[in-house]
């Protein structure tokens, strides 16, 4: 399963109430309305626990965190580009 798939299956059951609003990969989350703030921490917890990294202070974002293409560059340039960004843990 790729990350895309796998951050949008939390989206949709933590945010969207298990209701899957067919957001684009480019859509900005917060201009969206899908998470706010506070949803970014759980987010980021989501992503810290399923991929086994730390996300830096400096490195929330929107550039980052703000969509599901961003969030799948983060992580393919956070774990190396190794293709383990597509195996969550």
């Amino acid at each position: 399963m790729n990350v895309a798939k796998l951050v949008r299956g939390f989206l949709v059951e933590n945010f969207l109430f298990g209701e899957d609003s067919h957001f684009s990969e480019e859509s900005s989350f917060l201009q969206k309305g899908i998470i706010d703030s506070t949803g970014v921490l759980e987010l980021i917890a989501y992503l810290e626990d399923t991929f086994g990294i730390t996300v830096e202070d400096d490195e929330v974002i929107p550039e980052n965190l703000d969509s599901l293409q961003n969030i799948s560059h983060y992580l393919e340039s956070k774990l190396g580009g190794n293709g383990a960004v597509l195996c969550a843990r």
